[in-house]
């Protein structure tokens, strides 16, 4: 039986792989390599350190790194994104499995696993469904604070590695106040561990480049040396660790990590840990595409690339779902990893595969030579890393630009450093729909005049321009819908009260794209009431979708007036034959 032409591009649209791999050349393929080499040697000390953010065993997080990134190259759309364990992610795995399960249990692995699966749904029926959209339910300036107030966050949840002690906390105070309580047993040695490791890392990432540089390496390669210096802290700790045997002197060690490749696992199905995490993963979800997709936008429009939104939701799942099985967490596309696959030259998602056999490989080879690695060294890698997300910049700019963006991007930050991430992220969501419906309940409308010698109609307050005696032309600057259908019929009613001379009102529609019920009964309802007064209801550069529903319904024929296609037409017809304007009004 013969697939319809138009069913096999349907499946095609959801694998791209197809798409790119037929042009998939040997240029291409050395591209990739390099990449992946580049890449892989940054992610192996990156992703056990967010592996221990997460509250997990290290081991996680590389099996989380290697096939997540497979099913990202068969089904995502960017070229250059590197999907994995983030630190945003991580902390909001740890506080959301924290709530169910212990640290350190085998019942915290199963939760942090099954939360990966229910991320992974959530994400692919978003996407079959091209719910994409919903991410914009979280602003720019409230994602920006509440990824500044987790970076706060995660950094103080490290310094208790670089100290050497005991803190817990999922929120800025607890975390400080179990901070200053175990101060008293900081290992000195750890302490130093942490600060040098530290310290040579903000080197490596401003300094080294540079020094590279004027020592003659091409850019390229200083460029590759700088990205491996928390390799160079990694190898030169742990080989000191083994040399000194500094475990004996209480320094913490990652311990034994598993050698050999991720091992398949199930994701529980018990009915109270699924409840219990759904909201979780539902949240997680939304950050990490939102940051994903951001990135995956960002590297793409650099080559004039583009992504698919919806379809990047469909890989974003795909690798949710392979980390669950696969003994990993939630995973999404990380910016420092992107970027550092975009710069190295990765031409196609391959070069993430590739990566995920080098991981594959560590994870075969390398894993017994981690066992000395001091968590100090690994704490010292997520405070450089995450310090970069720091933005405080964004109180200034919406102080100076919007108020309400302004205290929703502060009311983020506070409420995730001292409710936790979870919280944080609620109250983002919640201001950002809030702040919508406040800006659109009252939308702005003008009083509008022609301008001299064109068919131009512009704000009386802003310009001088020509009005017609009786007629009152008013354009609305908004949608309108059930959250300002009722202001709208107050202003039309406060107009006509304070302007006996007025015979015709035109709403004039070039900014509605929408008209929904209630609105739709708010226009019945001024016409009624127009109508008694003697006064009739005209519109004006109604949009063809907006006209379209308005046909659906009685409306147009009650109406008491017309719809005219132009304003300037239903000036023109209203006003008569002759001269009637008025002089210009001063501008305001």
């Amino acid at each position: 039986m013969t697939t319809p032409k138009s069913a096999r591009r349907s499946w095609k649209a959801y694998l791209p792989i197809l798409a790119w791999g037929r042009t998939y050349d040997r240029d291409a393929l050395t591209n990739d390599l390099v990449a992946a080499v580049i890449v892989t040697i940054m992610l192996i000390p990156q992703s056990l350190a967010y592996a221990l953010l997460a509250g997990l065993p290290a081991e996680m997080g590389l099996y989380a790194s290697i096939l997540p990134l497979v099913a990202y190259a068969i089904f995502g759309t960017s070229r250059a994104l590197a999907v994995g364990p983030v630190a945003v992610i991580s902390l909001m795995t740890a506080a959301s499995v924290g709530a169910v399960a212990a640290q350190g249990t085998a019942g915290y692995v199963v939760a942090a696993i099954t939360l990966a699966f229910l991320s992974g749904v959530f994400l692919i029926l978003m996407g079959v469904f091209r719910l994409g959209f919903l991410a914009n339910l979280l602003s720019h300036p409230i994602v920006s604070g509440f990824i500044t107030a987790s970076g706060i966050i995660i950094a103080a949840s490290q310094l208790k590695h670089i100290f050497g002690i005991q803190a817990d906390g999922h929120n800025l105070l607890d975390l400080l106040i179990s901070l200053i309580s175990g101060i008293a047993g900081t290992n000195p040695i750890t302490l130093a561990i942490g600060v040098v490791s530290t310290a040579f890392l903000f080197w490596v990432r401003k300094g080294l480049k540079p020094l590279l540089s004027r020592a003659g390496l091409r850019p390229r390669l200083a460029d590759i040396l700088a990205k491996a210096g928390p390799v160079a802290a990694v190898a030169a700790t742990t080989l000191a660790a083994w040399g000194l045997d500094l475990g004996a002197a209480g320094v913490k060690l990652v311990g034994t990590v598993p050698q050999g490749l991720p091992p398949l696992s199930l994701p529980s199905f018990a009915p109270d840990l699924v409840l219990a995490l759904i909201g979780p993963a539902a949240l997680i979800s939304l950050i990490g595409f939102v940051e994903s997709v951001s990135v995956a936008q960002t590297l793409a429009a650099r080559k004039r690339q583009r992504i698919d939104p919806d379809q990047e939701l469909i890989g974003l799942g795909a690798s949710n779902v392979a980390a669950a099985f696969t003994g990993g967490y939630p995973v999404t596309g990380g910016f420092a990893r992107s970027v550092v696959n975009f710069d190295a030259g990765a031409e196609t998602p391959a070069a993430g595969a590739f990566t995920a056999v080098g991981l594959a490989v560590a994870t075969l080879l390398l894993t017994p030579l981690l066992a000395f690695l001091p968590q100090a060294t690994l704490a010292a890698t997520i405070i450089v890393a995450v310090l970069s997300l720091i933005d405080f910049s964004i109180l200034k700019k919406t102080w100076a630009y919007s108020k309400p963006d302004f205290i929703a991007v502060a009311s983020t930050i506070l409420a995730t450093l001292s409710l936790g991430v979870e919280i944080g992220v609620s109250v983002g969501v919640v201001l950002s729909i809030l702040i919508h419906l406040y800006r659109t309940s009252k939308p702005h409308m003008a009083i509008v005049g022609r301008v001299p010698g064109t068919e131009h109609y512009r704000n009386v307050r802003r310009h001088a321009v020509i009005t017609q005696p009786g007629i009152v032309s008013l354009r609305v600057d908004e949608s309108l819908y059930f959250a300002n259908a009722r202001y709208l019929e107050d202003y039309v009613y406060d107009l006509v009260a304070t302007r006996p001379d007025i015979r015709h009102v035109v709403l004039a529609c070039p900014a509605v794209n929408l008209i929904d019920m209630s609105a739709l009964e708010s226009l019945e309802a001024i016409d009624r009431r127009l109508t008694d007064m003697g006064v009739k209801l005209h519109l004006s550069e109604v949009k063809g979708p907006v006209m379209d529903a308005l046909r659906r319904t009685d409306f147009l024929e009650h109406l008491s007036g017309k719809v005219f296609l132009s304003h300037h037409m239903a000036m023109c017809e209203l006003a008569g034959p002759g001269p009637g304007d008025q002089a210009p009004l001063a501008a305001q």
